[in-house]
């Protein structure tokens, strides 16, 4: 029995090796980080009495390496995941979610991207970078308890510049492509069958419903890098001074999940060689994304224009070749190891990545298909970015945008001498229009000709200045209705194959009828607009309520569902919160705008009325509770009543289910900014924020000193000038990165 026992003991010392092993090998196996050769910075960070951080330094970079101690100081719980995912190391903390995003980041070849455009960017531009990268390092040295991932620091500006290719493509859908094909599911297209092709948008002056959706297919991959598209939201709003009473006002509203690596962070920078913006970025950027410096400002919301191409690429009998011109091509083949942590250990898992010419290559079992999108291989936006921050006129602002670098979302501009603009922003890919192809289905993989390069011209995007209405606004809708009859623009003027959307939605019909209704567009009308909670029985609302009015009650619906319908239809089609039908109409009328927005199947009526009069009578034990005790902002020991719907202006998208039956708000409104130059006055701010500038801190005072203020619909001032932030005050200090 003696070698029995032996065997035992072998088997378990394997079985602690392999454990240890698997427990402790991918710090070792992650590649190292070169940062930028040591240099000292230096930044104040004052905070104003609700946390937030308003960042000085000598120099721009100074000011960056502030941005992200500021921000760690606040968030480094998201920071770290942001950073793990720049490296392709998201899969050791979050398990097989991370490493699908790791995956993506292997196949787009976001490193590979970096690695070539970031040596080109201007030298103030990469310092910057490399400023910000040394903040986190800082931090994350004088923090080694915070860590969650081993050998995760440090960082170079390089691996922040990954971060930024990595997650560009995705805020116009890329992952609406890549999660069907790697599931070997069939990409569906708008009108008609379900093919083995790509769903686009119905082109201008085609024969299509204008109300239809956006271009998604039937399954995504879920991945938290830009706004999810199933739930798209933002509004925005510019107004001139002639319609606002003299004042010019922009209005930011972007919709953004409320936690995360892509949620809001509110800050004001200032340096002495210029730079003084107010704003908010997403974890991972030295800048602000939108916002106001003294002199102008802009905000965003995010368009669907078509900016992905795929292609079925014919092999050989290897498997390793494809087609091209009658020529066959190896396909580039690269095996990636993916850390997948389950429980205490992390599994390497290995994948074959592919490319071809023409882009990442997915293989399924229906072939093989390469995906081409605007934008692919450049990292220009970088410097974009910083250069709008520094801009002081129209004109400069605008020659930014003209690079085409900040490859989609809208812009909505505003300056202090009363010019407003909207850009339909999108490095649109410059397909030949003298090939014979069907740019809205899947391409053939075997001819160059349909291999495009580069962008349109800035030149042939919808754009409008200073219309004669006064005012310009988007809400993730068309861009042929922005600014009022008579300064809109005509959808026949602009190619069909640029593929721009011709969607409405609820909050842009809202919009269009209220500004175009108003006298005077001065802050008490633009509040009753930004906060407005009705919907139009219009698109998906009247093919709802349609149906509703059709449906009749047998004696097998459960008791509830003839009282739910009849109080559904009482509903006002408003989410105030103040109607009897308002919590049953909230839960009832989301699915239909998911359905509408994704480009799904019209959910069956009667299954969403039984399923929410259910909801309601469980948690409830009645249909008509009010919408508030429903609706729930919850962070912390903090949980209060929320109004606005899933596709009203005063949003609230999409929720989690908590035990209690309560719907807690994870998108919807969220970082607000209100900006205004009136005539012979400095510019004017105030924002607000759903919970607090410390979003992963429960124990700070700023976790939730805010949630009071935005449920109420109250804005906060916006300490923009250095005496006004010193005068309001909370905590000043000094950090250095000096030895």
């Amino acid at each position: 029995m003696k070698w029995l026992k032996r065997g035992a003991i072998a088997l378990v010392a394997v079985c602690v090796l392999a454990f240890t092993v698997l427990a402790t090998w991918e710090p070792f196996f992650a590649s190292a980080a070169n940062p930028a050769a040591d240099r000292t910075y230096s930044a104040e960070i004052i905070r104003d009495r609700f946390g937030v951080p308003h960042i000085y330094g000598k120099t721009d970079a100074d000011a960056a390496f502030g941005v992200a101690v500021a921000h760690a100081e606040d968030d480094f719980f998201t920071l770290q995941d942001v950073v793990a995912m720049a490296r392709g190391r998201y899969g050791a903390i979050a398990g097989e979610d991370g490493a699908k995003i790791d995956y993506v980041y292997h196949l787009i070849d976001a490193r590979g991207t970096a690695e070539a455009n970031y040596p080109k960017l201007p030298e103030d531009t990469r310092a910057l970078f490399e400023a910000y990268a040394a903040g986190l390092n800082h931090y994350a040295e004088e923090h080694p308890d915070e860590l969650k991932l081993a050998n995760l620091f440090p960082v170079a500006g390089i691996d922040v510049a990954a971060g930024f290719a990595l997650r560009q493509p995705f805020f116009f859908g890329l992952d609406s492509v890549i999660g069907p094909l790697a599931a070997g599911e069939e990409l569906r297209h708008e009108h008609g069958p379900d093919i083995p092709g790509f769903p686009r948008e119905p082109l201008p002056g085609a024969a299509a419903d204008a109300d239809a959706a956006p271009a998604q297919a039937n399954r995504r991959l879920v991945l938290p890098l830009g706004e999810d598209a199933e739930q798209l939201g933002s509004n925005a709003f510019a107004v001139a001074p002639n319609k606002g009473g003299g004042t010019t006002t922009l209005i930011s509203n972007s919709h953004q999940p409320l936690r995360g690596g892509v949620a809001w962070y509110e800050l004001v920078v200032e340096s002495g060689e210029g730079w003084h913006f107010a704003g908010a970025n997403f974890p991972g950027s030295p800048f602000p994304f939108l916002g106001h410096n003294e002199h102008l400002g802009w905000t965003n919301t995010v368009n669907t224009p078509d900016m992905i191409d795929v292609y079925q690429l014919e092999l050989d009998e290897t498997g390793t070749r494809y087609r091209l011109d009658g020529d066959w091509r190896d396909l580039e083949s690269e095996w990636v190891t993916l850390p997948v942590k389950i429980g205490p250990v992390v599994l390497p898992i290995r994948r074959e990545v592919l490319r071809s010419v023409h882009g990442p290559v997915i293989r399924n079992d229906k072939g093989a298909f390469a995906i081409r999108y605007g934008g692919i291989g450049r990292l220009e936006q970088l410097d974009a970015y910083y250069r709008l921050n520094k801009a002081t006129s129209l004109d400069e602002w605008q020659a930014q945008i003209a690079r085409l670098a900040i490859p989609s979302t809208n812009f909505i501009y505003a300056d202090a001498v009363g010019n407003i603009a909207y850009v339909y922003n999108a490095a649109i890919p410059d397909r030949p229009e003298d090939v014979k192809a069907d740019w809205r289905s899947v391409l053939p993989g075997d001819n160059s000709a349909l291999i495009w390069n580069g962008a349109v011209d800035y030149a042939e995007l919808p754009k409008i200045i200073n219309p004669a209405s006064g005012w310009v606004y988007n809400s993730n809708n068309t861009p042929f209705t922005a600014a009022g009859a008579g300064s809109d623009l005509e959808p026949s003027a602009f190619s069909p194959v640029m593929g721009i959307e011709l969607k409405q939605t609820n909050r842009s019909r809202r919009a269009y009828k209220l500004l175009s209704e108003a006298g005077v567009l001065d802050r008490a009308a633009l509040e009753r607009i930004k906060y407005d909670t009705g919907y139009a029985r219009e698109g998906y609302v009247a093919r709802l309520f349609d149906t509703l009015d059709t449906i009749s009650v047998s004696t097998t619906d459960p008791a509830e569902f003839g009282d739910a319908v009849e109080l559904l239809k009482s509903w006002d089609f408003t989410a105030d919160g103040n109607g009897r039908a308002d919590a049953l109409a909230l839960l009832v009328i989301r699915d239909f705008m998911s359905a509408d927005y994704s480009n799904k199947p019209f959910p069956d009526v009667r299954e969403k009325v039984k399923a929410a009069a259910d909801h309601l009578m469980t948690h409830f034990g009645r249909l008509d509770p009010p919408m508030g005790e429903l609706l729930r902002l919850r962070q912390g020991d903090k949980d209060l009543p929320l109004d606005g719907g899933s596709d009203t202006l005063r949003a609230s998208t999409t929720w989690d289910v908590d035990d209690d039956g309560r719907l807690s708000l994870k998108h919807g409104d969220s970082f607000i900014q209100w900006v205004e130059w009136q005539p012979g006055k400095p510019v004017f701010s105030r924002s607000i924020q759903p919970f607090g500038s410390a979003t992963s801190r429960p124990t700070s005072p700023h976790y939730t000193d805010q949630m009071k203020m935005f449920v109420e619909h109250k804005l906060k001032p916006v300490h923009f000038w250095r005496e006004d932030v010193l005068a309001n005050a909370s905590n000043r200090a000094i950090v250095s990165n000096a030895r």
